[in-house]
C-alpha cells in the first residue's frame, strides 16, 4: 500500500497526552478501513502533529482519523517508503501503549541519534603517544557527558574514540552537538593538545536491544559522523524538518553518497557561530 505522512496543524493547548490518546483511537478502529497507522510526531512548541500511516489512499486515512477522534488533517502528503527507512529505521505499528519518558509523557518512539568521533586519534597516538591519546579521549569524553546531561542525552555506548548518544528533543540534540564543539574549540584554543571532533546527527525509530540502539537512523548518523571534517556537525534532512521554527541555521552540502545507502542522501551542515 501507498504511504503518506499527514499533518495536523493549529492544535492549539493540545498536550502529549491528548495526540497520543488520538492515535491510540486510530489504531482501535485501522482495519475498518484498511489503514495501518506507523508512527506519529508531535510539536507542542508549533503546535502540529504529523502522522505517517499506509493506506489505500487519502480518503481513507481521513475516514479513519474522522471516525476515531474528529482530527482531520490538514495535509497529506504520499512519501516514498525506502526514502522513510533510510531516515526512520524499520516501519512498524506504534504500541497502542507507549512508554512514557521520564516527564511522564507519551514516548513517540523517535529518537535524535548522536555520533561523535575524535579527528586523528590514530595519528595521536601514533605520533603524541599513548598517554596524549588517552588525554584526547579523556577530554573528549568529559566534554560530551557534560552536555548530554545539560540537555537531557542518553549515552548509549562509547565507540573507543567518541560516543554514541540519543535525545528525545532535537533541540537538545542540536544545542548538544554545537554546545560540544564551541566548548572544545575554546578548549583547544593555543593548546597543541587540543581535541578535534566530528558529529553526525540523524533522526528516527531505532531498535533497542540490550541497551544498545539499531537500524537505519543509528547507521545513517554514524556514516553522516564518518563523512564530516573537523569541528563540523552534519545533519539529514529529518533533523532540519524537526528544526522547522527553531533557532538553528543550516547550510545545505547537497546529496551525498552514503555506504550502506541506496540513494544519495541530502545533508545539511549545522552553524555554531
Amino acid at each position: 500500500m501507498p504511504i503518506y505522512m499527514d499533518v495536523h496543524e493549529s492544535l492549539g493547548d493540545a498536550t502529549a497526552e491528548d495526540i497520543a490518546e488520538a492515535h491510540r483511537a486510530d489504531l482501535a478502529i485501522q482495519d475498518e478501513y484498511g489503514v495501518r497507522w506507523l508512527t506519529y510526531w508531535f510539536n507542542d512548541v508549533g503546535g502540529k502533529a504529523f502522522c505517517l500511516m499506509e493506506s489505500p489512499d487519502t480518503v481513507s486515512a481521513i475516514k479513519c482519523h474522522k471516525a476515531a477522534h474528529g482530527l482531520v488533517p490538514h495535509e497529506i502528503i504520499e512519501v516514498s517508503g525506502e526514502s522513510m527507512m533510510n531516515f526512520f529505521g524499520e516501519l512498524s505499528s506504534n504500541d497502542a501503549h507507549r512508554a512514557l519518558t521520564k516527564d511522564n509523557q507519551p514516548d513517540s518512539g523517535v529518537r535524535l541519534i548522536m555520533f561523535t568521533d575524535i579527528v586523528g586519534s590514530t595519528e595521536i597516538s601514533s605520533q603524541r603517544g599513548d598517554a596524549a591519546a588517552f588525554e584526547a579521549v579523556r577530554r573528549h569524553d568529559g566534554v560530551v557527558r557534560q552536555w548530554l546531561e545539560s540537555e537531557g542525552g542518553r549515552e548509549v555506548k562509547h565507540t573507543g574514540d567518541g560516543i554514541l548518544a540519543s535525545f528525545l528533543s532535537v533541540s537538545a540534540a542540536l544545542n548538544a552537538a554545537i554546545g560540544v564543539q564551541k566548548q572544545l574549540a575554546e578548549a583547544r584554543s593555543g593548546d597543541e593538545a587540543g581535541v578535534s571532533v566530528s558529529i553526525g546527527l540523524s533522526a528516527g525509530e531505532p531498535v533497542q536491544d540490550s541497551e544498545d540502539l539499531f537500524g537505519a537512523a543509528v547507521n545513517l548518523s554514524s556514516r553522516l559522523c564518518a563523512h564530516a571534517g573537523p569541528d563540523t556537525i552534519l545533519v539529514s534532512s529529518a533533523v532540519k524538518d524537526l528544526a522547522i521554527g527553531k533557532p538553528f541555521t543550516f547550510q545545505p552540502k547537497g546529496a551525498v553518497a552514503l555506504k550502506g545507502f541506496s540513494d544519495p542522501v541530502q545533508v545539511f551542515e549545522v552553524a555554531t557561530g
